[in-house]
C-alpha cells in the first residue's frame, strides 16, 4: 500500500455521526482560494523569501477546517465519521483507479464511475493524489454485517478509497461518490461505513397491461441503481396481454410486445448494475391473454358461465401450457426469484367453491383425497408450478392470497410470501404467514401501489407518506408487526400497475414514481426515521433525478 502524505490538520479528536441523511452543507469549508483543482480549498505554495531571521515575516498559520458534513445522497449514508480537509471534487488528470488482481471484476463499475464524474480510467495503476481507488476487500469497521452489499468509502489526503467484499459493495460506494458530487460538487474529508437494511429492494412493473418500450425500461434501471435498488420485477402475463415473445406458445403473444433479444439486453444491463429481473407469468389466474388462443382451457362454472381469467386447474392441459412457458423462459431471467403469482383465482372468491365448480372439487378429491377441497387443488397447482423453477434453481414466490390455511395441502415450505393486501378473499393478516416462519416482501397497497387512473380508490402516492409513514414492518394498513419479525422480511418494493393503461404516458409515469421509488429507496437501505424533513428530501430527490447540467 503506498504511504499517505502527511499534511497538516487538525487534532481535534473525530466524531462518529449515525443516521446522518442529507447535510445541508457538502463539504467542509474552503480557507482560501487558489489551489489545484480536485482539492478544494487547498491552499497555494507559500513562495521562498530570503533574508534574517530577524526580518523574515511570520509564516502563515496552517489552514484549519471544520469537521465535514455527510454525503447527500439518496438514500443517505447510516454512519460517517467526518475528518477535517479539503475533501475531493473532479479534475483535470484525476482518475479511477483499479488494482489489476480486482481488474476483472471491477472493471465495469470503475469505467461507469469514470463517465459518470468525467474523468479518467486505468487499471493496475498506483493511485495518485486526485484519484479515486476501487477495491475489493474487507470494508472495516461496522461494515461487513452488510454482507456482499456493504461499503467503505474514504476521503483523506486528496484521494478517495472505496472498497467492498463483493462488486455490489463497491458499485454502490460509487453510487455514493457519484451522488455527493452530482449534489453539491464535491465531497467532504471522512469516512462512509454503509450496508443496507433488507437483501431485495425494487420496483415491481406491469407491462403486460401497458406496453413499455426497453429504452424506457432502461432508464428506469440506471435510475434504481443510482438508489442502489437491487430488484425489477416484470408482470408481463395478464388479462389484457401477454408481452414477451414466445417460441412454445407464438398464439399468446399480443402485439407489441418485448422480443427476446430486448430482454436479454434488459437483463443484462440490469445485471452490470447488480439488479436481478425477477419475471412474473401469473397463474391460474389473470391468463385472459392465453385463453383468448386457448379456450378449452377456460374456466366455467356449474352453469357454463366462463370466468374471466381463469384456467380450469383439473385439466392436465392447463398445466402443461404453463409450465411449457415457465421452462421456455428459465434461461432468458437468470436470477434466482421467481414469481408464480397464484393471487386473486376467482374460482375461491364465490360462497362455495365446491357447489359452483364441481369439476374440480372432484379432482381435489382424486388427488388428494375425500376431504379435499378447491382450495387444496389451487395449492397443488401452486406447489407444482414451484417445482418446475426450484428445479431450475429458482427460488419461488407468489401473492399472499395464494396460500390458503387448514387445507390438507399446504403451500411448500420454501415460498416466499409478497405481501400486498388483507383485504381479498382468503388473504390473512400478515401475522399469520410470518408466525408460520416464511420469509415476506412487502408491497402493501396502501402505500407501495402506483396504479394508473387510480381506480377503487387508489391514489397516486407522492412518496411522503412512504418516507414519513411506511416502513418494511408495515405490511398491512397502517400498523407494523412487531419487530421482532424484522429479520422475516426481505425489503420491499414499489408497485406499478395499470389498470387504465392509458391514464398517463410512459413519460408520466417516469416522473410520477420518481419521489416515491426514492421513498422506498431510502427506507428499504435504512428503515430509522429519517433525520431530514421531507421538502428537503424531495428537493435531493429531485435534484437527482434531473438529467445532468
Amino acid at each position: 500500500m503506498r504511504k499517505p502524505r502527511t499534511r497538516a490538520r487538525s487534532t481535534a479528536p473525530a466524531v462518529v455521526v449515525a443516521v446522518l441523511s442529507f447535510g445541508l452543507t457538502s463539504c467542509a469549508g474552503t480557507p482560501q482560494d487558489g489551489g489545484p483543482r480536485g482539492l478544494a480549498g487547498t491552499p497555494a505554495p507559500t513562495p521562498l523569501v530570503t533574508g534574517t531571521a530577524a526580518t523574515d515575516p511570520a509564516p502563515p498559520p496552517s489552514p484549519t477546517y471544520p469537521p465535514a458534513a455527510a454525503p447527500r445522497t439518496i438514500p443517505s449514508v447510516r454512519a460517517f465519521q467526518p475528518g477535517r480537509g479539503p475533501g475531493w471534487k473532479p479534475a483535470d488528470g484525476a482518475r479511477v483507479v483499479v488494482a489489476q488482481d480486482d481488474a476483472a471484476a471491477l472493471k465495469d463499475e470503475g469505467e461507469l464511475l469514470a463517465k459518470g464524474l468525467g474523468i479518467g480510467y486505468a487499471e493496475g495503476a498506483a493511485p495518485r493524489r486526485g484519484d479515486v481507488e476501487l477495491a475489493l476487500g474487507a470494508t472495516g469497521s461496522g461494515g461487513g454485517s452488510g454482507g456482499a452489499e456493504s461499503y467503505t468509502l474514504t476521503v483523506r489526503d486528496g484521494t478517495v478509497r472505496i472498497a467492498g467484499p463483493d462488486e455490489a459493495g463497491v458499485f454502490y460506494g460509487t453510487r455514493t461518490l457519484q451522488q455527493a458530487v452530482r449534489s453539491a460538487g464535491s465531497i467532504g474529508e471522512g469516512t462512509v461505513t454503509d450496508r443496507p437494511d433488507k437483501p431485495q429492494r425494487g420496483l415491481h412493473l406491469d407491462i403486460a397491461r401497458k406496453h413499455f418500450t426497453p429504452d424506457w425500461i432502461e432508464d428506469r434501471l440506471r435510475e434504481m441503481a443510482d438508489l442502489k435498488l437491487n430488484q425489477l420485477g416484470l408482470h408481463f402475463s395478464d388479462d389484457q396481454a401477454f408481452r414477451i415473445a414466445s417460441d412454445s406458445h407464438p398464439e399468446i403473444v399480443s402485439t407489441p410486445h418485448l422480443t427476446k433479444a430486448e430482454v436479454r439486453r434488459i437483463v443484462a444491463l440490469a445485471k452490470s448494475l447488480h439488479i436481478t429481473v425477477v419475471p412474473e407469468i401469473d397463474s391460474p389466474g389473470h391468463l385472459g391473454a392465453v385463453l383468448r388462443a386457448h379456450p378449452e382451457l377456460q374456466l366455467r362454472n356449474a352453469d357454463g358461465t366462463a370466468v374471466k381469467g381463469a384456467v380450469d386447474i383439473s385439466n392436465p392441459a392447463s398445466a402443461r401450457l404453463v409450465d411449457d412457458l415457465l421452462r421456455e423462459y428459465l434461461p432468458l431471467f437468470p436470477g434466482s426469484p421467481w414469481h408464480l403469482g397464484a393471487d386473486e383465482y376467482q374460482a375461491l372468491v364465490v360462497k362455495n367453491p365446491q357447489l359452483s365448480f364441481p369439476q374440480l372439487a372432484r379432482a381435489a378429491q382424486q388427488r388428494y383425497g375425500a376431504g379435499a377441497k378447491v382450495a387444496d387443488l389451487a395449492t397443488g397447482w401452486l406447489n407444482d408450478r414451484a417445482a418446475v423453477v426450484r428445479a431450475a434453481g429458482r427460488q419461488p414466490k407468489a401473492w399472499n392470497d395464494g396460500f390458503f390455511p387448514g387445507g390438507v395441502v399446504t403451500p411448500a415450505k420454501d415460498l416466499q410470501v409478497e405481501y400486498w393486501t388483507g383485504k381479498e378473499i382468503g388473504a390473512r393478516p400478515p401475522l399469520a404467514y410470518l408466525r408460520e416462519g416464511r420469509p415476506v416482501v412487502n408491497l402493501n397497497d396502501e402505500f407501495l401501489y402506483y396504479v394508473l387512473g387510480e381506480p377503487n380508490q387508489f391514489t397516486y402516492p407522492t412518496g411522503r407518506r412512504i418516507y414519513e409513514q411506511w416502513t418494511p414492518l408495515v405490511l398491512r394498513g397502517t400498523t407494523p408487526v412487531p419487530a421482532q419479525y424484522a429479520d422475516q422480511i426481505l425489503g420491499g418494493r414499489l408497485a406499478v400497475w395499470c389498470d387504465l393503461a392509458n391514464a398517463q404516458t410512459q413519460a408520466q409515469v417516469a416522473a410520477g414514481i420518481a419521489r416515491p421509488l426514492a421513498a422506498v429507496a431510502q427506507k428499504t437501505w435504512d428503515p430509522r426515521p429519517p433525520t431530514q424533513p421531507w421538502p428537503t428530501f424531495a428537493s435531493l430527490a429531485d435534484r437527482l433525478h434531473a438529467p445532468p447540467d
